[in-house]
Parts: structure tokens; sequence; C-alpha cells
């Protein structure tokens, strides 16, 4: 393949991942799709409409990518989730740390990208110092807390997701796991509403249209220049699908160092810069964007600790609630799970100690 058309590719990869990312905002913005609502929703009122929305998604978000799985589409063992170093503390530490971070935050890194979109300062903020704390976790002083005291804490496994490690066929995995998810969330009247059926297939086949894009699309066997196999446009040089933490990092880089030739635009990059203007098109056209700053000193406090507790948790836990929730949880690899737990977890914490502090005031 020549040089030319491998920068042919790598434009259909950051334009379609530009346009995925569009479409997953519009979407997201239009249903009020957020795993920090509807876990605060479960907790604080007992409604789950929205954690059906998003059990829905997952499952098929699973059943897609384990079809694309087995059907040889996409290679799954190329993706940055089921290696065999199964980092058990970096999973369960940054994940509690993200939860509780995106409810002082005020919602998760698909939620700080909507917010932006839809006018609030409070959301831009946060991007800044999440995408600040992510790229010193990433590369600085946090980093080496990171790489010498939570990743050596390590089992190696031959993999990390179900059908590898137990001898299992994609489809049987897959079917088993998505449809249980998906028979959850449509089990109930709140479940099977045209908002949560549409939201919840949407945001699972975008998902899965990702790793297409990144693991096929963006697929080179023998790249010219190293005679290796490459992703293009990918910042981990894995098959990548939706994942918002880190990205934030790499738009502060690009924007800082954006003379160096060496600094590149990404399909993390592009999907979250996609997010951002889904969310603004709808936010517009229903006449809901709204500028948005922070009402006090106490507010903005809780906004930087939670943006902070994001950036590292998302960085150290490989993904957020969409990176790990969603795409991560799709490939089936047990670090996913456990993250996604701890994320709830974490969440459910910050939720109680919000209660209590308002008690206390009252």
């Amino acid at each position: 393949m020549e040089l030319t058309q491998i920068a042919s590719q790598t434009h259909w990869v950051l334009w379609l991942g530009l346009a995925l990312g569009i479409a997953f905002g519009a979407l997201m913005q239009r249903s009020h799709f957020c795993t920090m609502g509807a876990v605060a929703d479960a907790v604080n009122f007992g409604s789950w409409g929205r954690a059906r929305m998003a059990a829905l998604a997952i499952g098929v978000a699973v059943l897609g990518t384990q079809a694309l799985s087995a059907l040889g589409v996409i290679d799954l063992s190329k993706s940055i989730y089921t290696g065999g170093r199964f980092v058990w503390a970096a999973y369960a530490l940054g994940g509690g740390l993200f939860g509780f971070g995106m409810v002082l935050a005020g919602g998760c890194g698909s939620k700080t990208l909507l917010r932006m979109g839809g006018g609030s300062l409070k959301a831009l903020v946060v991007f800044l110092v999440m995408g600040l704390a992510a790229y010193m976790t990433l590369r600085g002083v946090l980093g080496l807390v990171r790489v010498s005291f939570i990743e050596p804490l390590v089992l190696t496994l031959p993999a990390q997701d179900l059908p590898r490690l137990f001898g299992l066929s994609p489809w049987w995995a897959g079917g088993v796991v998505g449809f249980a998810l998906v028979g959850w969330a449509l089990r109930s009247a709140e479940g099977r509403s045209w908002e949560t059926v549409v939201a919840g297939l949407g945001v699972g086949a975008l998902t899965a249209a990702a790793w297409t894009v990144s693991g096929t699309l963006g697929y080179v066997p023998d790249h010219p220049e190293t005679l290796q196999e490459a992703f293009l446009a990918t910042n981990s040089g894995r098959m990548e699908s939706f994942s918002f933490v880190a990205p934030s990092a790499y738009w502060l880089d690009y924007g800082v160092l954006f003379s160096d030739k060496s600094k590149v635009l990404s399909f993390g990059m592009t999907t979250a810069l996609g997010v951002v203007v889904g969310a603004w098109l709808v936010a517009v056209l229903t006449k809901t964007f709204r500028w948005e700053g922070f009402s006090n000193t106490r507010d903005l406090a809780q906004h930087l600790v939670g943006a902070v507790m994001m950036g590292f948790g998302g960085v150290l836990a490989m993904g957020c609630t969409v990176g790990q929730g969603l795409s991560g949880v799709s490939t089936l690899a047990l670090g996913s799970f456990l993250t996604l737990a701890c994320i709830v977890g974490g969440a459910v914490l910050a939720l109680k100690y919000q209660m209590r502090v308002m008690e206390r005031a009252v």
C-alpha cells in the first residue's frame, strides 16, 4: 500500500469518526442518555428508566461487536481491553475514583462533552482540568504513581475477553450476555418507551460501528514505513471505539503544541469533537442551548476536584463510563466489567456523600 493511500485512508477514518461522534452526541443529547444520571435516578428516586436505557445500549453493543468478531470483520484481540494483563488494582481504583468524580463534576466524560455543546462553561472547565489530569497521568508526575505503584499489581491471563479466556464462541458468549441485558432492559414498560428503545439501539449500534471503522478501514496489515500492521489514526496504536477521557488530554496536547508537525488528529479526538457538535446541533434546534456558569466558590471547587478524579481515574482504569462501560464491555473483557462495577460503586458513594452534606446543611 502506498503512502498516498495511507493518507487517504487516515482521512476517511478521521472524518467517519467525526460523523459517528456527531450522531452519538445528538442521540445522547436528545434522549438524555447518561450513566451518572441513571445511577442518580435509581439511588435518589428509585427510577430505573435510564438504567434500562444504558443496559439496552450495552446489550446491543455486545451483540453487534461480538457478531462482527464472529464474522471475522474485526479482531478484538487487537483492542486495548482484551490483553492478558489484568491490572485489577488500576481497574478498581481508577473506576471508583472516576465514578465518585463524575458525580462531583456533574457528569462523566461523555456528559461533559454534551454539556459543553449545550452551553455549559462549567463543563468546559471540567473538560480542561480533566484533560490536564489525564495528561499528567499519561505522561507526567501522576504517571509515575500509576506505573510505579498501581499497575505492578497485575494478574497475567491468557486473555481477558470471555470467548478466548473460556474457549467460547463469540456467538454464544455475546448472545448470552447481550440478550440478558436487552431482556432486562425491555422487561418493564419504562424500558420499552420509544425514547429508551431508540437511544439504546442507536448508542449500541454506533459503538459497534466505531469498532468497524477503526478495525477495518483503519487497519493496515503491512504499513510501508514500519513493515508492521497498524491501526491508522489511533493514539493507542490499536483498534478503538468511543472513549472520552484520554482524548481530552490529546486535545490539550494538540492545541498547545500545534506547530509541532508530529501532533496530529486521531480517531478518539474527532469522535469527541463530534459529540460536542452533535449536542450543540440538538440544543440549538430544540432551543435548549443555555449559557451556564458556576453558582459559587463551592460549586467551582467541587467541579475541579471531580474533574481531577475523572482525569486520573479514567486513564488509570483505561476508560470511562463509555470507554470501559460501553466500548470495553462490548468486547466482553473482564477488566471492563470490573471497571464498570467500580464506577457505579464510586458514583453511589458520592451520591450518598452529597445527601449527607445536604442533610447537615438543613
